[in-house]
């Protein structure tokens, strides 16, 4: 249990480090993404003498998590309410995006990547990070290969996309980026505790009814409830979100352990070409649904892109973009991904590998 203590403090801090100096830089989510890098670089340096039977403990990861639900939770207004008119049309669009994308990373995986089909169907899911590995393992997919391509996935889409909407926009975008805790609300010990609280209960709330997104989802509706009832502001202080942040990219970098500098490098070339196809894609219908709805191309961008739901929520607060509602495509799109995925599997012969 030490052992365990020291070594997760230890990693933290180290993140800390690499996302304090990463916050000098004019470069979007610096604490997330610095603590990512630096902790990736040492994890895949380190791994056999540092890190051997070490797992990231995920009930401390989950706390951090949801305090990344109460920040998106607590900014819904009533306004949010009218924007759901647009999800009879959202959402199936969305759905036309997962089969999409998952047929192009499909037929990119097996004719460049050279990947047997299971590996490679289950690889190109463009969602459902865990249910992939699972059914991809008990499928007989190469595990080591799957686990890379699906974390290679998330990484490249939080780094590529607000590095792209920064340029866009002409400034750093994603929370905490550029942001001087000077400048924080006064945020007394009662305010610390009430945000703690809500993403505590609303973390187990959501465990208990096995909520997809449990971790984020529950901490977000009990916010957005508490929200639009008044009894939350929304003022989450910006030194809580940059230590979730902290917590969020350590735990990310932990996953390059143990994998070559090599098959990094080759795989990090696919995952680039695969995530820029799909963010094409997602770009060219965020266009076509922006016109029939009175919702931003580039907020329909964020929703579509295939990262993490708690990662784009995080960006989707700095352009303004409502959160929740970015929220709920991603939760869909993963629900959608791993309901079709028996099916879509028989259609491309996987089964027949």
């Amino acid at each position: 249990m030490n052992s365990l203590i020291s070594k997760t403090f230890g990693l933290i801090t180290l993140g800390a480090g690499g996302g304090w100096l990463t916050s000098f830089l004019p470069i979007p989510l610096p604490w997330m993404l610095g603590s990512l890098i630096t902790v990736g670089f040492v994890a895949s340096l380190l791994n056999d003498r540092l890190f051997q039977d070490y797992q990231f403990p995920n009930r401390f990861r989950s706390l951090f998590v949801g305090l990344i639900g109460v920040m998106i939770g607590s900014q819904v207004s009533p306004d949010f309410l009218g924007q759901l008119r647009a999800l009879p049309v959202t959402l199936p669009a969305l759905l036309v995006f997962v089969v999409l994308a998952h047929c192009m990373n499909y037929a990119l995986f097996r004719k460049v990547g050279g990947m047997d089909k299971t590996t490679a169907f289950y690889s190109g899911a463009p969602g459902g990070l865990l249910e992939s590995l699972l059914l991809g393992e008990a499928a007989g997919a190469k595990v080591s290969v799957l686990t890379m391509m699906q974390f290679l996935r998330i990484i490249c889409v939080i780094t590529i996309v607000p590095v792209g909407l920064s340029v866009w926009v002409g400034h750093p975008v994603g929370s905490a980026a550029g942001q001087s805790f000077a400048d924080d609300p006064a945020t007394t010990l009662s305010d610390v505790i009430v945000i703690l609280a809500v993403a505590v209960v609303g973390l187990w709330s959501a465990t208990f009814l096995h909520l997809p997104a449990a971790q984020l989802i529950g901490p977000l509706l009990l916010a957005a409830g508490l929200s639009l009832m008044g009894v939350l502001d929304g003022n989450v202080p910006g030194w809580m979100v940059a230590t979730a942040q902290v917590v969020i990219g350590t735990s990310l970098g932990l996953r390059f352990r143990g994998l070559a500098p090599d098959a990094i490098g080759k795989a990090m070339q696919l995952s680039l070409l695969s995530v820029g196809l799909m963010l094409l894609l997602g770009f060219g219908l965020a266009i076509l649904l922006a016109r029939v709805t009175d919702l931003h191309a580039l907020h329909l961008l964020i929703g579509f892109a295939p990262g993490g739901v708690t990662e784009m929520s995080i960006i989707a607060l700095s352009l303004a973009a409502n959160p929740t509602l970015v929220s709920v495509h991603h939760v869909v799109r993963i629900l959608m991904t791993v309901a079709i995925m028996d099916r879509l599997a028989r259609f491309l012969g996987v089964s027949q590998d």
